[in-house]
């Protein structure tokens, strides 16, 4: 289970002392935790949010750190942008192996064949098949604008 890894990759970088990547799986434990607890709330798991929604919330978490990125080369942080390159690679090695453009084009023509999507009316359907087959192996804002392309969007 993806929490199990999580918590002994923080163990790992505690007895290494690993300070950059010990508070980074902090981080992602806490948030994991803050999941939880709101999932409780609408009457969720009480073993917590599944791996599926771990895995989008790390996604998020990367992406939140490349817009960072952004703003820290605009402002001339070399240091800040290190920073959160180093906490990216801690992130994504939990993430399995994400689809390469090609494989990304051939995922979303084979769901929008499956289902017969034609139109841009089908978009929902074919995001939710792909983000059920596909969660955490695929950028979701990308994949839109791909799939609408092929619906003529």
């Amino acid at each position: 289970m993806l929490r199990q890894e999580i918590n002994d990759a923080l163990k790992a970088a505690m007895k290494a002392q690993d300070r950059r990547a010990t508070s980074t799986l902090r981080l992602i434990l806490a948030a994991l935790k803050d999941r939880d607890i709101a999932a409780r709330g609408e009457g969720g798991e009480d073993g917590g949010i599944p791996d599926e929604a771990v895995l989008d919330m790390l996604q998020k978490m990367i992406k939140q750190r490349h817009d960072s990125i952004e703003q820290y080369e605009k402002g001339g942080r070399a240091d800040l942008v290190a920073q959160e390159s180093e906490e990216i690679e801690i992130i994504a090695r939990f993430l399995p192996k994400q689809l390469d453009e090609d494989e990304a084009n051939a995922a979303i023509g084979e769901v929008v064949d499956e289902l017969g999507a034609t139109t841009i009316k089908d978009m929902g359907k074919v995001m939710g098949v792909l983000k059920e087959r596909y969660a955490g192996r695929m950028d979701f804002s990308k994949a839109a604008a791909i799939a609408k392309a092929r619906l003529g969007g």
